[in-house]
């Protein structure tokens, strides 16, 4: 009886970049029904096979078999009529148009737009990922983006599906739901190949690994017979250094918010009610929750975008400032990591030392002339400081793999010694090495006696990290909890608004009282 070839055959694919070979001598073979996890740190070369894999890149050497045949996968076209479907890990969206339209617009038109728009509610409905099919993009929170690129995936019935960080900003509950949704998957016959940095995920979901250091391949291995320190030193040669928190006692208040009642700016945003927080100096302070319960209007509340606030109801450095601008807010010593890098966080055609200037003014010198030689060193220090991986302080915002462009985002706002970092997905996206450089630099500000406020849907990451924890639900902020007293059920019981205590629980760590 003949042998069932492999679903996907890459045989010795080598891609080269000026300065720089993304994959050098790639082969690997995903079978019919396996999910199998592509693993390496930032830069290794992941995103680029599976673009290659897809058609958005061309190899320069190699060859590529699916099911058998030796094919030549021109354009993204081409893969999808293979049955090949992909979940970037930059999403590509249309904000202006709705959900329904930008999946539409990713189908090969056999269905009306109505048609879709009937299917993508039945195929969220099925698979944990609620979602409104006529929600203008613009108003989701990135996590929904994230679904939106899962289900436009799914509803092209794949016989290959390729994700790209698929769980980078979805809850726990949701990763759970989708791992139940690709199980099924392969079940049905369908192959996956998995990117993911969270190692716990590739040994719960995988049944398959390949290892990628340096665009080469070093490893093949059965990622269920392993543990995390053993992929960690078959990724990056050493399992990661655990962060060393130092005790200490927090200073006075950096950040006030007194009972802030803000109305949603449009119909699909939330209300902020009566919330309350305190972050102190030399303090981290966490936020969990579900996306969409209210994170995206607090940041903004805070950070300026949104300047309705009361005065008094905002205090920067003991200064009101609910209807400050964001440079004003900038100028008391606030800086922010969004949790958007190309756009928000930074300029994708801008090189990486211009991308300075959307934070950084002290480059530009008297009549707004350029000291560009002070902008290169400044980024090359971040560069060097944060190990990213980049072609050097000239290289586009947009060249850079999404953790390497992670670790300079947060570490442009780091260098600048802010008085407070406020920090939405950190970690978004960068392997298990970065995440714990990223976490001591984050420690460090705070022992220098800095604050930050981080919002994370990683509740190990803000276990890890933050001296008290606060979680939002449907716009209200719950009580803080002390790390120590925290635990993760009791934090997933808060995400559905279900805290005890209406009152504030004193945080016996520091001389203030938090709300």
């Amino acid at each position: 009886m003949p042998s069932i070839p492999p679903r996907l055959e890459l045989l010795h694919i080598t891609k080269r970049y000026p300065g720089v070979t993304a994959n050098d001598d790639v082969s690997l073979a995903v079978e019919p029904g396996q999910i199998h996890a592509v693993l390496g740190e930032n830069g290794a070369g992941k995103s680029t096979l599976m673009k290659i894999i897809y058609g958005a890149v061309k190899p320069d050497a190699g060859q590529i078999r699916f099911d058998g045949r030796p094919v030549i996968i021109g354009d993204p076209r081409a893969a999808r009529a293979l049955g090949i479907a992909m979940v970037f890990q930059h999403f590509s969206l249309f904000e202006s148009l709705s959900v329904a339209e930008n999946v539409w617009l990713g189908l090969d038109r056999a269905m009306s737009l109505a048609q879709v728009t009937h299917r993508i509610g039945e195929t969220a409905d099925a698979y944990g990922l609620p979602l409104d099919p006529l929600r203008p993009v613009h108003t989701l929170t990135v996590g929904q983006m994230q679904r939106v690129e899962i289900i436009r995936a799914l509803l092209t019935q794949p016989r290959l599906l390729i994700l790209d960080e698929p769980t980078s900003v979805l809850t726990p509950q949701a990763a759970q739901k989708l791992f139940e949704t690709l199980r099924q998957l392969a079940r049905q016959g369908c192959s996956l190949l998995y990117i993911s940095h969270k190692l716990h995920e590739i040994q719960t979901l995988c049944t398959a690994c390949t290892v990628l250091r340096a665009g080469r391949v070093t490893g093949v291995c059965d990622p269920r017979a392993e543990n995390p320190a053993s992929l960690s030193r078959l990724m990056i040669g050493a399992p990661p250094p655990a962060p060393a928190r130092a005790a200490r006692a927090s200073g006075a208040p950096v950040l006030e918010v007194r009972g802030l009642n803000l109305k949603r700016r449009t119909p699909f945003g939330v209300d902020l009610a009566q919330v309350s927080l305190i972050v102190c100096a030399g303090e981290i302070v966490g936020i969990a929750g579900v996306s969409g319960n209210g994170q995206r209007e607090l940041l903004d509340a805070i950070a300026g975008e949104d300047a309705r606030a009361p005065n008094a109801c905002i205090l920067i450095a003991d200064q009101p400032a609910g209807r400050l601008p964001p440079g004003r807010r900038r100028a008391l010593g606030l800086h922010l990591v969004p949790e958007e890098r190309l756009g928000r966080g930074a300029a994708p055609g801008l090189s990486l030392a211009h991308n300075l200037l959307l934070t950084r003014r002290e480059a530009a010198g008297r009549g707004g002339w350029l000291r560009i030689k002070r902008l290169r060193a400044q980024a090359q220090g971040i560069i060097a400081q944060f190990k990213v991986k980049a072609a050097g302080p000239d290289a586009l915002a947009r060249s850079l793999s999404g953790g390497n462009l992670q670790k300079f985002i947060m570490g442009r706002e780091i260098d600048a010694r802010p008085r407070l970092l406020i920090a939405a997905q950190p970690t978004w996206g960068v392997d298990v090495g970065a995440a714990a450089q990223i976490h001591a630099e984050l420690l460090a500000l705070r022992d220098a006696g800095g604050a930050a406020l981080v919002v994370s849907e990683e509740l190990d990451e803000l276990l890890t990290l933050c001296d008290r924890l606060y979680v939002i639900a449907q716009g209200r902020l719950s009580p803080p909890l002390r790390r120590e007293q925290a635990t993760p059920e009791q934090i997933g019981q808060w995400m559905s608004g279900l805290w005890d205590a209406p009152t504030p629980i004193q945080n016996t760590e520091t001389r203030h009282v938090a709300p």
